[in-house]
């Protein structure tokens, strides 16, 4: 197998620097016109660099090949890879300390502060760096499908492979819309090719991730892993959905029916299903990750698709294994080195395999993303780590307020750095990497919007079944979305319901197609003491993390959790 360090042979003439550069430079500085003062005052050295402003994709193909050691898979996908870092970092995200939102931000583990001083340093480190590159790349385009509520965003980066990205992710601007972009709502400078200073004031690593909600400006150095910038555009959405717009931006996927019309909403942390359940051939999908609900309907965030790779294959995922052409971006995957086939079984580099394609590609993805009608479904997703949660809970409205707020899945493999096995977490909101704002924000605006809709909710566990990681199985996919077909056709509306254990959850005695014994997992356990000792120490984990909550919910909601006996 071929690893990043192994340059495949390329003809010359791509390899010549300045092929078919003629037209491209006076293409693109067309195209940059007026937004030249702009770089110049920003400390860009107009003079040196070359910006190549929303580049056409082949150009960037050409460029990631000719540069940065990119391959053209069998299926047409560009094949990057991160370097050191193959998935976030979230110990080294900061928010800036500023009077604008100090009020407003959820301070602690998850925004931990930077004063404004050493943003500036960072920043000006980054715009340093990009000064030092033959091409700086540009791309403008939009976060938000729904114009009232959308946001402009530039980024500025120094290599193809994360324009591409970027240019994948954001929604694509028209010829018109790029003329008369203007000046963008938030920057965000990617020198993640170039070291933070680990001796800079609030410096935890070489790596910083730092966004400025005053300047709406964010800065990446350390690390050239694509998801930061993605994630960056998410929180600042978390940010000004709820603050400005007045909307419920959430870590979620959507889609709706093409009979029915019906919209649902799946909650859940990366590896949880979000991306594959929503991939559905029976349902237009709205999107696969970020979404807001707002007054009139539901909308997407992006403009394209980050989905898991491993274990990828046609006959499991077929719509999102048949996106992966050319366009979309196969990241930190290993490929045969005479074929140029993924191997999507292969986890030498990481197994946060991932591909980035335009939601185009997905055939029955709703254009434009949005829809003008409210959610019929919300689905809560988990992955328990412990084996012991329900595939299917339907949830009352305390409880869906309490799991909300409490956010329990496993963090799988690769997800975040350094993360090799599931780790079991309380990601509240199932969001917490991402959310800027108390949580109690956006629990109330969920609560709110469920009640006036009459909005359903059911918890559904993605994760293992017959016993805990290492002894039990993943819930087969096939029972995953038996389940999620059940949901939506009102079958599980008019099931006959069991109480399960401490938890309180009401599970249907019986899904067509799916066994007995995965509907309660206590039957799928062969050991039924370890079963119970598991169930124990998992309502313990919920109590002792949802006492950070317990002084700002109703008693109704703490009364919703699980009880230990």
């Amino acid at each position: 197998m071929v690893h990043p360090h192994q340059t495949p042979y390329v003809t010359p003439h791509i390899l010549h620097k300045h092929y078919a550069q003629a037209f491209d430079n006076e293409f693109h500085s067309n195209l940059i016109g007026r937004d030249l003062e702009y770089f110049s005052q920003a400390g860009f050295d107009m003079d040196r660099i070359q910006l190549k402003r929303n580049a056409p994709v082949a150009q960037l193909y050409e460029d990631a090949i000719r540069n940065e050691g990119a391959i053209i898979s069998s299926s047409g996908a560009l094949i990057n890879f991160s370097g050191k870092k193959t998935g976030r970092s979230p110990k080294d995200k900061r928010i800036v300390y500023e009077e604008t939102s100090k009020d407003d931000i959820w301070w602690g583990s998850v925004n931990i502060k930077m004063d404004e001083h050493t943003f500036e340093i960072n920043r000006e480190r980054a715009i340093d760096y990009l000064n030092t590159r033959d091409n700086v790349y540009v791309f403008d385009g939009f976060a938000g499908w729904d114009p009232k509520y959308r946001i402009k965003v530039r980024v500025i980066c120094a290599r193809a492979y994360h324009a591409l990205f970027m240019n994948n992710m954001l929604i694509r601007p028209t010829e018109e819309e790029l003329a008369s972009f203007g000046e963008p709502d938030f920057i965000i400078y990617n020198a993640g090719q170039f070291p933070a200073n680990r001796f800079t004031k609030g410096m935890s690593s070489t790596t910083s991730v730092e966004i400025n909600f005053k300047r709406m400006e964010m800065v990446i150095l350390g690390t050239e892993y694509a998801g930061e910038m993605k994630k960056g555009v998410f929180s600042v959405m978390h940010y000004l959905q709820p603050v400005k717009f007045g909307q419920l931006s959430l870590h979620s996927s959507a889609n709706v029916g093409m009979e029915k019309g019906d919209v649902t909403l799946f909650f859940g942390l990366s590896g949880t299903g979000k991306t594959t359940l929503s991939a559905d051939p029976n349902r237009l999908l709205i999107g696969d990750d970020e979404h807001v609900w707002s007054d009139t309907g539901v909308f997407n965030i992006e403009g394209g698709c980050y989905a898991k790779c491993i274990n990828l294959s046609s006959e499991k995922e077929p719509e999102i294994f048949n996106a992966i052409r050319f366009g979309s971006i196969l990241e930190n995957v290993v490929y045969n080195p005479l074929s140029r086939v993924p191997d999507y079984d292969d986890v030498s580099i990481t197994e946060n395999t991932r591909c980035a394609y335009p939601i185009e590609y997905i055939p029955n993805a709703k254009i434009p993303c949005m829809v003008d009608r409210q959610p019929s479904n919300i689905i809560m997703l988990t992955c328990d780590a412990f084996g012991v949660l329900p595939p299917v809970s339907k949830l009352t409205p305390e409880q869906a307020s309490y799991h909300f707020l409490a956010g329990y899945t496993s963090k799988t493999p690769g997800t975040e750095d350094g993360v090799l096995e599931p780790i079991p977490t309380f990601s509240t909101c199932y969001s917490a990497p991402f959310i800027v704002l108390h949580p109690g924000r956006y629990a109330e605006m969920l609560a709110e919007r469920m009640s006036k809709h009459n909005v359903p909710c059911w918890l559904i566990n993605t994760g293992w079944t017959g016993g805990k990681f290492g002894t039990g199985k993943r819930c087969p996919l096939k029972y995953t979305r038996r389940i999620v077909d059940a949901v939506h056709s009102g079958e599980l509306l008019n099931s006959e319901y069991e109480t399960f254990g401490g938890f309180g959850l009401q599970i249907p005695t019986a899904v067509e197609g799916v066994p007995r014994e995965v509907l309660n997992p206590r039957l799928a356990w062969a050991d039924k003491e370890a079963f119970e000792r598991e169930v124990r120490k998992l309502a313990g984990m919920f109590q002792k993390a949802f006492k950070l909550y317990e002084s700002d919910v109703q008693e109704s909601v703490r009364l919703a959790g699980p009880r230990v006996d």
